[in-house]
């Protein structure tokens, strides 16, 4: 049995946040690069410039890339040969390393009841709790990938449970409609994970996990794949642009995870990704 240090785990978590907040991945930085090289429109091709030079910028001088630097979103995959030892336990290290994080890179505390939206801080700490999804798995490795996960993104997100004959075209169908439906607000262009049966939640969960993926990577399914390719193309058609300004470049990405699912349901769940795609991971 492999043993980890509580503070380890914290420190970990802490860096990771830090440095994500600042710097967008390569993954991200090349499809925006990308992106500029084939957009059609000025205005738009001058919003890319902009974005990319904003991202210079705050890696730079080490400035959160966004005023809204997001819910912290984990997904924790933990080796069944590992504990944590030395101090409480792995969700509590990771909430420490995100309170942590926040405060001393100077991340605006995002949190807040649902209804007073009366700040948290005070009573639970610093934005939190984070957003942690657990897997168990073989081994004696921890790997945590994160996302800062900003508002404008979430607000324009759906679920949908449809009846098995809405098939390949109804889930198309959907993701165009959440997409145009939500015009410019989530901060495109976009990366767009779509989580396809399972339960409802578990559709959810997938359409999140699915963002953390290196955007634009070819998925191990090949009818995904070219499911993908599909619908990125129907969703460039949209026009919408960068920032909502018109353009050939609204969509950077689709990511789809599927799942077996019930013989009488076919859930659907659209997450939307900004521009501003904050992910990494670290394995301990």
């Amino acid at each position: 049995m492999r043993e980890i240090q509580f503070d380890e785990v914290v420190k970990a978590v802490k860096n990771l946040i830090a440095v994500t907040s600042a710097n967008l991945p390569e993954d991200a930085l090349n499809a925006l690069k990308e992106a500029m090289e084939k957009e059609q429109s000025p205005v738009s091709k001058e919003v890319l410039r902009q974005i990319l030079e904003n991202a210079e910028i705050a890696s730079t001088e080490s400035r959160p890339l966004c005023q809204d630097t997001g819910l912290a979103v984990f997904f924790v995959k933990v080796g069944e040969d590992l504990r944590i030892v030395g101090g409480g336990t792995l969700r509590e290290a990771i909430n420490k390393g995100t309170e942590e994080g926040y405060i001393e890179s100077y991340l605006r505390a995002s949190t807040c009841e649902p209804f007073s939206r009366e700040n948290l801080k005070e009573k639970i700490g610093y934005n939190l709790p984070a957003i942690i999804h657990f897997d168990l798995v073989e081994g004696d490795k921890l790997d945590i990938e994160y996302a800062a996960k900003g508002g404008g993104s979430e607000n324009v997100s759906r679920a949908k449970v449809f009846p098995p004959a809405a098939g390949k075209k109804g889930v198309v169908q959907f993701v165009k409609e959440v997409i145009s439906d939500a015009g410019g607000n989530p901060c495109p262009p976009l990366t767009v994970g779509v989580g396809i049966g399972g339960t409802f939640e578990k559709a959810v969960i997938s359409s999140k996990h699915a963002l953390f993926r290196n955007i634009g990577s070819t998925n191990e399914d090949s009818e995904m794949a070219e499911l993908e390719k599909e619908i990125l193309t129907e969703l460039n058609k949209l026009g919408v642009g960068s920032m909502g300004m018109g353009g050939t470049e609204t969509v950077l990405a689709v990511h789809i995870e599927s799942n077996p699912c019930h013989i009488a349901s076919l859930p659907v769940s659209v997450n939307v990704q900004c521009h501003s795609s904050r992910h990494g991971h670290i394995t301990l």
